[in-house]
């Protein structure tokens, strides 16, 4: 998923092209991510969440394969929206698995802990992307990404026959009578619009994170990649403290925690006269946006209980058709001015987006008690 943000100089240089226009390897995934929630999350309550999420691994697999092979930028954005397309149906639907076999209340800590995984896999790919690019060449990522997809989706299906094929459920597949069971509940519509903010926002600054670090600062790829890392290694902190957080701190003041972090990070990488000044905002940054989004995963899974599979794919559609607006947005900014004032809006937008959400909260829980 993130694999992409380290890679952009290179493929500048590779294709000779602006940052702006090498971005869309990142929104075309994006896109593809949230368009496809409306397939997967019906298709989960229908058949399974643990087999779609077995087979859309494997599409993961040729969507790799294919950008390895891209002999054009736009066979690269047509190939990750393929990996896009198929990667769409793998979180959302865990998430999901997670909703249906784990009660409310402990779902924010096993959540967090799946989010320490995911954030694991950011931290790779922010690094892993800058450090294969600087030594092998950006191909050679992809191709490590196939490999990988591959020996998951054999574990996953092996998995699968141990289990023995769940029967499934006796409803037909109505994509659009679902997701209109979901949006008829107002608390969801609310969720889903603050997720599509705070994805345009966050996901639009930690895109061109890499690119502003490598062109002002002369970082290389891999030095830059790996301070882009910090954002994950601050998910990671939150993760290990989020059971006591959210018992300290109950959700409303967590969510404005997350939004004055992630203030102050993207106010940093504004201001900042070093690039070591990055270091900080992107630990600081990585656990704010945690905070705030772990928040907002938990409520979705319980949006609607009788749909939770396209609760969530909805849920994980706002977020990253709010990426790829963002993206699209601030590499036109970017082409004709800088990163700065991406990173600036950023910072305001999110203070005022965690506390609408807090604010929001507060009338939920006076509704529901």
């Amino acid at each position: 998923m993130r694999c992409g943000d380290a890679l952009l100089p290179a493929l500048v240089a590779e294709f000779a092209t602006t940052p702006g226009e090498a971005a869309g390897v990142i929104s075309y995934f994006a896109l593809a991510y949230g368009l496809l929630q409306l397939f997967y999350g019906p298709m989960g309550d229908r058949y399974g969440k643990f087999r779609v999420v077995s087979l859309a691994t494997l599409g993961c697999t040729l969507g790799a394969l294919a950008a390895a092979a891209s002999p054009t930028l736009d066979w690269l954005r047509a190939s990750r929206f393929l990996s896009g397309a198929a990667a769409a149906g793998i979180i959302p639907l865990t998430m999901a698995w997670v909703g249906d076999n784990v009660p409310y209340q402990r779902r924010q800590e096993v959540l967090a802990k799946l989010l320490g995984a995911t954030v694991c896999g950011m931290i790779a790919g922010q690094w892993f992307g800058g450090l294969v690019a600087d030594t092998w060449g950006w191909r050679i990522g992809f191709v490590m990404l196939a490999l990988l997809f591959a020996a998951a989706s054999l574990l996953l299906g092996r998995e699968q026959r141990r289990r023995g094929r769940a029967p499934a459920a006796a409803q037909a597949i109505r994509p659009l009578a679902l997701t209109r069971s979901v949006l008829a509940h107002p608390w969801a519509r609310k969720v889903l619009v603050v997720v599509f903010i705070e994805g345009a926002l966050a996901f639009a600054a930690i895109a061109f994170v890499p690119s502003y670090l490598h062109l002002r600062f002369d970082l290389s790829m891999t030095a830059a990649g790996a301070v882009l890392a910090l954002f994950g290694v601050g998910g990671l902190l939150y993760t290990a403290f989020a059971r006591r957080l959210v018992r300290r701190l109950g959700e409303k003041k967590l969510a404005g925690l997350g939004g004055v972090c992630l203030a102050m990070a993207f106010g940093g990488l504004a201001a900042s006269p070093h690039w070591q000044w990055a270091m900080p905002a992107c630990l600081v940054g990585g656990f704010g946006f945690y905070g705030l989004h772990n928040t907002l995963q938990t409520h979705a899974t319980q949006m609607a209980p009788s749909a939770r599979g396209t609760a969530v794919s909805l849920f994980a559609s706002s977020l990253f058709f709010g990426q790829s607006l963002g993206i699209v947005s601030a590499a036109w900014i970017v082409d004709r001015f800088s990163a700065v004032p991406v990173f600036t809006f950023a910072a305001v937008g999110l203070l005022l987006v965690s506390g609408t959400f807090a604010w929001l909260l507060t009338g939920h829980e006076r509704r529901g008690a």
